[in-house]
């Protein structure tokens, strides 16, 4: 066991001992290579930076037990990931979607309701909050997911998300568009994980640290970038800012 403030480097890339906001334990945090975006773990729970970035995000943001209360909306989670059984066993209101194309939307596949972000079923200004990890680079008309968002929140309501800021300081670039029902890509071809496709999602867009005046644009919402490095946390690494967006 480590002792607490202190880090090694012997056969792990990086390890340190720490508190892990997911599993909200004392833990170690480790990674075996220098990607620590997606290898930087809790020895407990698993969780990987992007996740414990959001979850600090939240806990500062709501204190306490009373994020649980919430009506939660989250969109694409990964079902082997702590933070999904987290929420599910713990926040009383809590719906998890996925997206199905070719089914019919609103309905329940696998024991997720199907939704289209960009043209959700849901009524006006139910949800206290909605959340997304590293959704928002694979969405083909991001303006219309914003504001189906905003739509979808109640008032003083919160889209708190992750987001690869690939650009940071340039603009936001679209990576891809469609065209005649196909993904056709602009630049290099790119695709990350889907937990519902096993030939993943393709990267539509290269966000910037203007992706908050988009949003501003698109849906009304004021939007801040939260970014924190903070070893004993085990938020370290790349593109792991957090997006907190408000409707007013």
């Amino acid at each position: 066991m480590l002792n607490k403030n202190t880090a090694q480097i012997n056969e792990f890339f990086l390890l340190n001992s720490g508190f892990c906001d997911v599993c909200d334990s004392e833990t170690i945090f480790e990674s075996h290579n220098s990607w620590l975006r997606d290898n930087y773990i809790c020895r407990i729970c698993m969780s990987i930076p992007r996740e414990r970035a959001i979850m600090s995000v939240i806990k500062k943001l709501y204190g306490g037990n009373s994020f649980y209360k919430k009506k939660i909306h989250e969109s694409s989670p990964s079902p082997e990931r702590q933070i999904y059984k987290k929420l599910k066993q713990h926040a009383r209101h809590y719906l998890a979607t996925q997206f199905y194309s070719d089914q019919e939307f609103g309905s329940t596949i696998n024991g997720f309701q199907n939704e289209n972000l960009e043209n959700q079923t849901f009524k006006d200004g139910i949800f206290d909050v909605v959340i997304t990890l590293d959704v928002m680079e694979h969405i083909y008309n991001p303006k219309r997911v914003f504001k189906e968002v905003e739509r979808t929140l109640k008032s003083g309501g919160r889209y708190i998300f992750t987001v690869p800021m690939i650009n940071k300081h340039s603009a936001s670039e679209q990576w891809a568009k469609l065209y005649k029902g196909g993904n056709v890509f602009i630049y290099k071809p790119e695709y990350h994980g889907n937990p519902v496709d096993e030939n993943g999602s393709p990267v539509t867009w290269h966000w910037g640290f203007d992706i908050t005046i988009y949003i501003k644009k698109s849906s009304g919402m004021h939007a801040e970038i939260i970014s924190e490095y903070n070893q004993q946390k085990g938020i370290l690494g790349e593109y792991n800012e957090v997006v907190v967006c408000t409707k007013l």
